[in-house]
């Protein structure tokens, strides 16, 4: 691929910005420093060969740093920078949002002092891994010590013990804030610091974590060998989907979720185990119930066996008004594609909401964040990379589930707060409910919250203030659900 800076080992310079600015949160003027910079892997040559991009924010008015807690903040992918959660919450300048499903993917675009920034209670590091964002691996053939469920975690820990070195943070309480995939780089890089990696162990530790759009899951990796029908874990968000647009009644989201999870959990689990040997009067009653709770035709059904499959949904719960919901937040829709051939060829691939923000998150992180951070680099900003097809995905070490409970285990004290879109497609919260049940987490420091979202939860001004109010609480040391 081609490269606007050249990254040949024995050019590469490592880059270092400075900023200062100030931010006013519940009344009060906030001072903070800002350090963004290439934090440098080597080689047993001693050349670079990777580098993780990082975003820090320091409160400049805390003399006393050794109880002052830092957060280290991340996307998922696997490949994908920072900037969704740098421009969507963390930062100290955020986007604006009106209504969720955007009209256009145009500007003008809004950039605001964020009112929901948590500088206040916490430092700040916004994470570029290698490859992403301004993250670079330079050495391409040193590809396999970061592409991988446990070498992406144990680059992550690396990275963590370089930064509180250079910042002289060691005693600070730690705290891993990661959307998506980035629940398994923290589930998996919590469990090896607790234990030991391939071929060391670390130092460091985690006072909590907050995992959004959970990743977690017994499984190997997300959605596989879960020994449950897939429609099963999935049919709480169906319903979530189909109550946002079609109103089949007068409960609260989190009500008819949480009837429907126990229908699911009772009937539907049975009548799809049972097959060809369900009566045709119960197989029409299951039928009745299933379109009542997700808003899938009788037709879709007979065609499937009585399975609902998470990608064909997105194309079916609002076929009769010619639109399909997208994968990361199914309030959000497109037109269906016509013909129908075209539709079920391409559609799937035609996501309502990164067509809507994709352009907005990029535009207010390139043309507002990195200005005010005084960032000036003539680097490709990589916002999703594809390196991901190169990802190993076995876990030796464990499920990540397993790592989160060693972690939780081997750390007393160790909290956990999950947090989910209702209407998320991507990664059901079913899976995260399964996970609860089978994991064998310490569930008096396992906490789990529904959000009126989709898969980036802060969409929406209200989700930005209630999910950062309770990350807030939660960085307090209180329960973020109450």
């Amino acid at each position: 691929m081609y490269k606007t800076e050249s990254f040949r080992a024995d050019e590469f310079k490592p880059q270092r910005f400075e900023s200062d600015g100030k931010i006013t949160l519940n009344g009060v003027e906030i001072p903070y420093h800002t350090v963004s910079e290439d934090n440098v892997f080597y080689g047993k040559d001693g050349k670079p060969i990777a580098s993780i991009f990082s975003y820090s924010y320091f409160r400049s008015d805390v003399e006393d740093t050794a109880n002052r807690p830092v957060i280290f903040g991340y996307n998922g992918g696997p490949g994908s920078s920072s900037m969704y959660v740098h421009a969507g919450f963390l930062g100290a300048r955020r986007i604006t949002y009106g209504e969720p499903d955007r009209p256009s993917a145009f500007g003008p675009f809004e950039v605001i002092d964020n009112p929901d920034c948590l500088l206040d209670v916490a430092d700040l590091v916004l994470v570029d891994p290698v490859g992403t964002g301004y993250g670079v691996l330079i050495d391409e053939e040193e590809g396999k010590n970061f592409l991988g469920i446990e070498e992406d975690a144990e680059a992550l820990l690396s990275f963590i013990e370089m930064w509180i070195r250079k910042h002289n943070r060691a005693l600070s309480p730690k705290y891993l804030v990661g959307e998506s995939y980035g629940c398994t780089r923290s589930a998996t890089a919590a469990g090896i610091a607790a234990t030991n990696g391939k071929e060391r162990c670390y130092g460091v530790s985690f006072d909590g974590i907050v995992m959004i759009g959970n990743t977690v899951t017994v499984g190997n990796y997300f959605g596989r060998e879960i020994y449950v029908e897939p429609s099963v874990i999935g049919f709480p968000t169906y319903a979530g989907v189909n109550w946002f647009h079609n109103h089949p009644t007068d409960q609260s989201v989190s009500e008819f979720v949480m009837e429907a999870k126990a229908w699911a959990d009772e009937e539907y689990v049975l009548a799809l185990y049972k097959g060809e040997a369900l009566s045709e009067e119960a197989k029409e009653h299951v039928i009745e119930k299933v379109t009542y709770y997700t808003g899938v035709s009788k037709e879709y059904l007979l065609r499937n066996g009585l399975k609902i499959d998470d990608n064909t949904y997105r194309q079916e719960v609002l076929k009769a008004q010619g639109k399909g919901v997208s994968r990361y937040d199914g309030r959000m829709t497109r037109p269906l594609l016509a013909p129908d051939v075209l539709e079920e060829k391409e559609g799937l691939w035609d996501d309502a909401t990164d067509d809507r923000y994709g352009t907005y998150f990029y535009s207010a992180l390139l043309g507002d964040l990195m200005p005010h951070l005084n960032v000036k680099l003539d680097r490709n900003y990589v916002c999703l990379s594809m390196y991901y097809k190169d990802w190993k995905r076995e876990t030796p070490m464990g499920t990540t589930a397993d790592q989160l409970r060693k972690a939780m285990m081997r750390r007393p004290g160790m909290r956990t707060f999950f947090a989910n879109g209702w209407f998320d497609l991507c990664t059901e919260f079913g899976y995260v409910w399964h996970t609860l049940d089978h994991a064998s987490l310490p569930k008096d420091r396992v906490f789990w919250k529904g959000y009126n979202s989709g898969h980036m939860i802060y969409i929406g001004e209200d989700n930005v203030h209630e999910l950062c109010a309770d990350i807030r609480k939660f960085i307090l040391g209180n329960d973020p659900t109450k």
